[in-house]
C-alpha cells in the first residue's frame, strides 16, 4: 500500500533535495529535445533514463524541493530492475528498509489489543520466497518518497546531461508539426519564459495541467473514499519487532465495519503514516492536532506511548484511467494518466515503468533511427497495464471488508458487542469455528494485495513494439495475479537467470538494457552475429549479440537460462532496451529475418542506413 499526499507549504524534511538551479532572470526561450513537467518519481526516472541515453532535456518542478512527506513508499521488484539498469538500485537499497521488515501483514484491534489475523507478505512467506527470489535479481523494499526522490535528483544531476529546475510552474503550451512550445513561470519572481522542445513528458500527477492543455482526460470513479495521511513519530517497537510488517490494520471495537485504521511503517518502528478514513459526510479539520492525536492514541491502544505529529494531509481515493496517454508530441505518465487506491502499492511503481517504457523510444526517434510511429507503442503497451492495476487496486480495497465481516462486525454494534465477538473467536463452538474459517478465507484473500507477484512483474505487452513469432501466448499455469510465469514470448519481460562472466555473477537482466537492443543466442548461433551487423547497418541501431552456454560466451552454471529460453540453443531472443522481449526465433535458420524484424519495430524504412 502506498500513501499519496499533496505537497504543501510545510518546511521541507532534512532528507529533501536542495533546490535545483533556476532560470536566468532575463526572458529567454530555452531549446531542448525533451521537456519534463513534474519532479516526482515518474519525472525523475524519465530524467535519469534520458541522461543515461545522452538525451538533453529540461525538468521543471512546481515546488522548491523534492517531496517533503513520505507519500508512496513500497518499491516492487520491477522498479528495482529498472533502477538497476539506470544505475541507482544500490543507492536506493542502501537507504531503504529491506524486505524482511515487510514480512507480515497484520490485522489487529489495536496495537496493544488482540491480534485478529496475520499473513506472510511481499514474497517473505515460506511458500512464496522461492518465487520472488527466482524471478528477479532485485528485492522488494520500502523507501518513502521524501527519502527516495533526493537520490534520483542527485543521480540525474551527476549525469550532467539534463537540467533540473525546481520552483518552476508549467502554465500552458501549444503544439505544431515540429514541436511544443511551453510557458513556464518562475514562482519566486513571477517571470514567465518559453521552452521550445521536440517532445513534452507530462509527469505532473493527478489533476495534471499538461493533460488538460493537451486535451486529455481520465475516466472512472473519483472520491471513492476520503482519507487523511498523518505522518507521526512514536516508538511502537514493543508491538512490532516480533511481527515486522509494513502495514498494521486496526479495527477498534465500537466502530462501523468500514472504519479503516491503517498504520504504515516509514522507519521501523518509530516513524509512521496513519491513514484515517472518513464517512462521506464526516468533517475533518487537519489543523486540529489534538483531535488527530486522540484518534491515533485510540488506535494504538496504549496511552503511555508518546506521539508527535509531523504532517497532516487530506486527500481522496480515485480509480481512474486515461483513455489516451498521448496527444501529438505530448506524452503523459504516472498519476496523470492512472490513479488508484493505495492498496498493492502500484502507483509509484507503474509511474516508473511508464517513464522507462517511453524514454528509450524517445531516444531512437530523436536520433533519427526510428520513425515517430514507435512512440505510438507507448500508449498501446502501457494503457492496458494502467487499466489492470487500477482494477486490481480497487478489488484489493474491497477485499479488506471481508475481515470485519468474518468477525461478525456489523453497523450499529457497541464496543462491548464487538469486543465480545473478538474474545469469542477462540471458543470451542460451531459458531466460532465457522467465524474462524471465514476469517482464514478473508485473510487469504489479502494475498491479492501483498503477494500479487504476477501483477507486479508479470505483465506482457500484447501489442506495440513487438513482432509475433507465430506461437500462442503461454497459458498461465497458476493464478496470473498471484504468480509470475517466466516466458520469452514476445512482449514479456525477459526472464531472470543467474549467469557467470568469468568469476562475475550477473543476471540475464544485467546482460541487456543500457539503452541497447541485445540479441541472446547460444551454442551454434554464429549466424546471428552477421545478421546483427547487417540489421545495424540498415537501421543505424546497434544490436549487441551475447552468447550464453557456448565455450566463448557467458556460462549458464545452473542451466536456468536453458530451461527458460523456450528456443533452441542456436535460436535467438531479441530484447528491447527496457528488458522486454521484442522477438524470438527458434533456430538460426531465421537469422535472415532479423533486419526485417528490427526495421518493423523501429518504424524506419530499410533504406535508412547510417554512414
Amino acid at each position: 500500500m502506498s500513501t499519496p499526499d499533496t505537497p504543501g507549504a510545510t518546511q521541507a524534511d532534512p532528507g529533501s533535495a536542495p533546490p535545483a538551479r533556476t532560470p536566468a532572470q532575463e526572458a529567454v526561450t530555452v531549446h531542448v529535445p525533451v521537456l519534463i513537467v513534474g519532479n516526482g518519481p515518474a519525472g525523475l526516472t524519465a530524467s535519469l533514463a534520458l541522461s543515461r541515453y545522452g538525451i538533453r532535456h529540461l525538468l521543471v518542478g512546481k515546488y522548491e524541493t523534492s517531496a517533503n512527506t513520505p507519500r508512496a513508499h513500497l518499491l516492487n521488484q520491477r522498479t528495482g530492475e529498472i533502477w538497476r539498469d539506470l544505475g541507482v538500485e544500490d543507492a536506493v537499497l542502501a537507504a531503504a528498509t529491506p524486505s524482511p521488515f515487510l514480512a507480515n501483514h497484520v490485522f489487529m484491534s489495536t496495537f496493544a489489543g488482540p491480534e485478529v489475523s496475520r499473513l506472510d507478505a511481499y514474497g517473505n512467506g515460506p511458500d512464496r520466497i522461492g518465487d520472488y527470489r527466482a524471478a528477479s535479481p532485485s528485492q522488494m523494499c520500502n523507501l518513502p518518497q521524501h527519502l527516495l526522490e533526493p537520490i534520483l535528483v542527485r543521480e540525474a544531476e551527476r549525469a550532467h546531461v539534463g537540467e533540473l529546475r525546481f520552483g518552476q510552474e508549467f502554465v500552458r503550451m501549444s503544439q505544431d508539426a515540429d514541436g511544443v512550445t511551453a510557458v513556464i513561470a518562475d514562482r519566486r519572481t513571477g517571470q514567465e519564459y518559453e521552452v521550445r522542445c521536440d517532445y513534452l513528458i507530462g509527469a505532473d500527477g493527478a489533476n495534471s495541467r499538461v493533460m488538460e492543455q493537451a486535451g486529455l482526460t481520465v475516466e472512472g470513479q473519483t472520491g471513492l473514499a476520503k482519507v487523511a495521511s498523518i505522518w507521526f513519530e512514536a516508538d511502537l517497537s514493543r508491538y512490532c519487532a516480533d511481527r515486522p510488517a509494513i502495514l498494521y490494520m486496526g479495527a477498534v471495537p465500537g466502530n462501523p465495519p468500514e472504519d479503516g485504521r491503517v498504520f504504515v511503517s516509514i522507519k521501523p518502528w518509530t516513524e509512521w503514516v496513519y491513514l484515517r478514513f472518513f464517512g462521506p459526510d464526516e468533517e475533518f479539520d487537519p489543523s486540529d492536532h489534538e483531535e488527530v492525536l486522540g484518534h491515533i492514541r485510540e488506535s494504538i491502544g496504549d496511552p503511555a506511548v508518546e506521539v508527535k505529529i509531523k504532517h497532516v494531509s487530506p486527500w481522496q481515493v480515485n480509480a481512474v484511467v486515461a483513455p489516451r496517454y498521448a496527444s501529438g508530441r505530448v506524452f503523459c505518465v504516472g498519476d496523470a494518466v492512472h490513479q488508484m487506491p493505495p492498496t498493492n502499492g502500484l502507483g509509484l511503481n507503474s509511474a516508473v515503468a511508464d517513464a522507462y517504457n517511453l524514454c528509450w523510444k524517445l531516444r531512437l526517434v530523436l536520433e533519427g533511427t526510428a520513425g515517430p510511429e514507435l512512440l505510438d507503442t507507448y500508449q498501446s503497451e502501457r494503457l492496458p497495464v494502467g487499466g489492470q492495476i487500477v482494477d486490481r487496486a480497487v478489488r484489493s480495497m474491497l477485499d479488506f471488508l471481508g475481515i470485519p465481516a468474518a468477525l461478525g462486525f456489523e453497523a450499529g454494534q457497541s464496543a462491548a458487542e464487538q469486543s465480545a465477538l473478538l474474545r469469542g473467536l477462540a471458543d470451542d463452538t460451531p459458531a466460532a469455528a465457522e467465524r474462524r474459517a471465514a476469517l482464514a478465507a478473508a485473510t487469504d484473500r489479502i494475498n491479492y494485495q501483498v503477494n500479487a507477484h504476477g501483477v507486479e512483474i508479470g505483465y506482457r505487452y500484447r501489442s506495440g513494439a513487438r513482432v509475433d513469432d507465430g506461437t500462442p501466448e503461454p497459458v498461465q499455469e497458476r493464478d496470473p495475479e498471484l504468480y509470475y510465469q517466466a516466458t520469452t514470448w514476445p512482449g514479456a519481460r525477459l526472464p531472470h537467470a543467474w549467469l557467470e562472466d568469468g568469476r562475475r555473477r550477473l543476471s540475464t537482466l544485467d546482460v541487456v538494457g543500457r539503452g541497447r537492443f541485445v540479441l541472446l543466442t547460444g551454442r551454434g548461433g554464429e549466424a546471428w552475429h552477421e545478421a546483427a551487423r547487417e540489421a545495424s547497418r540498415l537501421t543505424g541501431v546497434t544490436v549487441t549479440v551475447r552468447t550464453i552456454g557456448a565455450a566463448e560466451g557467458l556460462r549458464d552454471p545452473y542451466g536456468a537460462w536453458e530451461r527458460q529460453r523456450e528456443v533452441a540453443a542456436d535460436g535467438c531472443v531479441l530484447v528491447r532496451p527496457d528488458g522486454h522481449v521484442a522477438w524470438r526465433a527458434q533456430t538460426s535458420e531465421a537469422s535472415a529475418e532479423l533486419s526485417k524484424v528490427l526495421t518493423g519495430l523501429l518504424g524506419a524504412p530499410p533504406e535508412r542506413a547510417r554512414g
